[in-house]
């Protein structure tokens, strides 16, 4: 806590006296153009990862970047509704992570035991883990993990489709959908390219090239 006292008075006296304008602006209004969707793990931050300030996403988070389907009300829900319809952004970025738990659980239901609460939230997942024993059966430990990071991105955008403000949205061309995948130990981000059904380094291309279509399993790499 200490640690975090200390912060609080650094950013007081340093970081927002030099950005004082922008607070200033910020106070009166939000106006973001992109939703992140991402993990709750404490090796994420969007806004380092992207250099944005505060202001530029709106940012939803939980354990295993999930997206449950609009028939399941909640948090989630919410702010999908409300960054959409309400601050009308114009992307969605939904962005995992290499060795994420959340996916290393899914795979092994073993380790949820006396975790009832994070067993149900991972019904939210079991497409991807559907999509896992199905058409990757001959993978196996960190590849295995990596590759379910990967599809269940895939899958939780779909399920965003299924929220009625992102399909008017999606269908008056004001939206876009985005897969990402985030890998901690090179900083690097990966983004599916539909056109060659696998994730593509960001570096150096468009990494806000939409998704159109609806997701089909494939044999992801990167």
């Amino acid at each position: 806590m200490q640690k975090l006292v200390q912060g609080i008075h650094h950013f007081q006296t340093q970081i927002f006296s030099s950005h004082k304008e922008l607070f200033e602006r910020l106070n009166q209004d939000q106006a973001p153009e992109t939703l992140f969707i991402t993990c709750s793990d404490s090796r994420i931050n969007p806004n380092l990862i992207t250099q944005t300030d505060p202001g530029e996403l709106f940012i939803l988070r939980n354990v295993g970047n999930l997206v449950p389907p609009y028939s399941s009300m909640g948090g989630m829900t919410a702010g999908v509704e409300f960054a959409v319809a309400s601050l009308q952004v114009k992307d969605i970025i939904v962005c995992g992570h290499s060795n994420c738990g959340a996916m290393k659980s899914l795979m092994e239901p073993g380790t949820l035991a006396e975790l009832p609460a994070t067993k149900a939230w991972l019904a939210h997942a079991r497409k991807t883990e559907q999509i896992m024993w199905e058409s990757y059966g001959h993978l196996h430990g960190n590849e295995l993990l990596h590759a379910t990071v990967e599809e269940n991105v895939l899958v939780q955008v779909e399920h965003l489709r299924s929220h009625p403000a992102v399909a008017k949205a999606l269908a008056s061309g004001m939206l876009r959908l985005h897969a990402w995948v985030y890998k901690i130990e090179t900083g690097e981000v990966f983004a599916f390219d539909q056109a060659r059904g696998q994730y593509t380094s960001i570096t150096g291309t468009d990494g806000l090239t939409p998704l159109a279509e609806e997701h089909r399993a494939t044999d992801l790499s990167i």
